[in-house]
């Protein structure tokens, strides 16, 4: 039986409906069971990491949404879109569960959504069906007018929460102490700050207001090549495995690339490897890439003679040495598209894009690596209740007028020079090509 949804197959394993795993039998409740609890990321990939102090909360979902069927749910949706036509655009990330992305008006990456933010200048209502950081981002490129919607606020990201504005300005203190702030013969300054898109709009503010830019899984190389032209060595937040895959395909040697620890003095490293780095890599990694492994990619090509395996670069770097390819999430969809009928695809990224790919494309074989079903918790907090809430709400009622619900704003302060470092991005962006070894 094929199941094309993530979340059907949870509601089918759980009931012993089917066979399989998954990661926490508490993905099968709804995500509002868990927003007025204990603060947490919720069940999934993310359940171990600690979420930090004051991280947003969402309030309690009315139950009317709570209790609809997924055919109810759906047709609120679609009648609620009808209705606000072009006032409201639905932007959904790879990573999303089906019944929510099957609404969206664009879906992509993380800065692709970004990027089609502008493209509805007239819409008065962005819907982000992703993260935080990602409606913050489209909230700086959006028009001031525009309101930038989460439906559920508690949709943060891990990888994110482990780098803070206040880790990160204690980092750089002791990067200047230890390396001045003078540039060379060659006019490049001591260190650049880059910081990956999954980041706070402060942490893109701050690289952009230390001459530092932001990148994306896609065109992290060209970032890095902009960043040495400028730099000395790169500070690179907050995944260390981006940041390490990309700077050792580019020729930096593993010993240059010492990782800071923000809970120790320097890093934890000593003053003669700070001097010798190329790229100081932050304490920071992706729950969903770090489940993948070197035995999956070996036990895929015995079961599987002749697999291609592509791996997200937020896995480790034996994962990705091990795969045969590497990319983005839209390189892998890409990949998948112009293979030749019959290829199989051993694929090392977010379990609801691989099963979306896997129902798209039948003329293939297509695998999660990762044989039991663990989604991004934070992307799984937003659900087709959620969505249905805050389309409604935009509707209003007879007796109620319209509202926005949920509204992402980032402070003109930190908006300006985070925009300045999105630019800086712009200017670098045609990516260089993921490597290919088969």
């Amino acid at each position: 039986m094929t199941i094309a949804s993530v979340d059907q197959a949870i509601q089918l394993i759980s009931s012993g409906a089917a066979a399989g795993s998954t990661c926490s039998p508490e993905l099968a409740a709804g995500p509002w069971e868990f927003d007025a609890g204990t603060p947490g990321y919720g069940p999934g990939s993310s359940m171990g990491d600690v979420i930090p102090t004051g991280s947003p909360r969402q309030g309690a979902l009315p139950e009317t949404y709570r209790v609809a069927s997924p055919e109810e749910l759906a047709g609120r949706i679609r009648a609620a879109k009808d209705t606000l036509g072009d006032r409201v655009v639905i932007l959904g990330h790879f990573y999303q569960r089906d019944e929510v992305l099957q609404h969206a008006d664009f879906v992509g990456d993380s800065f692709q959504l970004a990027q089609a933010t502008k493209s509805r200048p007239d819409a008065e209502a962005i819907v982000f069906c992703g993260v935080h950081f990602m409606a913050e981002t489209a909230d700086l490129l959006s028009t001031p007018a525009q309101a930038v919607i989460l439906p559920n606020l508690a949709a943060g990201c891990s990888m994110a929460d482990m780098a803070d504005i206040d880790s990160v300005t204690d980092c750089w203190e002791q990067l200047e102490e230890q390396y001045g702030t003078t540039p060379d013969a060659n006019g490049r300054v001591p260190v650049i700050p880059v910081t990956y898109m999954n980041s706070s709009a402060a942490l893109k503010a701050f690289c952009g207001a230390h001459g530092g830019i932001v990148c994306t899984s896609s065109n992290a190389p060209a970032v890095l090549e902009w960043a040495f032209e400028r730099g000395q060595r790169v500070l690179f937040f907050p995944d260390q495995h981006l940041g390490r895959n990309t700077a050792k395909a580019m020729g930096v040697p593993l010993n240059r690339m010492p990782m800071w620890n923000p809970h120790k003095p320097l890093g934890g490293n000593t003053a003669a490897e700070l001097d010798a780095a190329q790229v100081v890599l932050w304490h920071g990694f992706c729950s969903v890439h770090k489940r993948f492994t070197v035995d999956q990619i070996e036990i895929a090509r015995r079961e599987h003679p002749g697999v291609r395996v592509i791996v997200h670069p937020e896995c480790p770097m034996a994962v990705v040495d091990a795969a045969d390819e590497y990319g983005s999430t839209d390189y892998i969809k890409k990949a998948i598209e112009a293979a030749p009928a019959g290829s199989t695809f051993a694929i090392g990224t977010e379990i609801n894009l691989v099963q979306r790919l896997a129902a798209q494309h039948p003329e293939h074989t297509i695998f999660c690596l990762e044989p039991v079903i663990c989604p991004c918790s934070t992307m799984y907090r937003i659900h087709a209740g959620y969505l249905a809430w805050v389309l409604e709400a935009l509707v209003g009622t007879v007796d109620r007028q319209p509202v926005v619900l949920n509204r992402i704003v980032v402070p003109d302060d930190v908006a300006a020079p985070a925009r300045t470092a999105l630019e800086r991005m712009l200017t670098a962006w045609p990516p260089a090509p993921a490597r290919q070894d088969a």
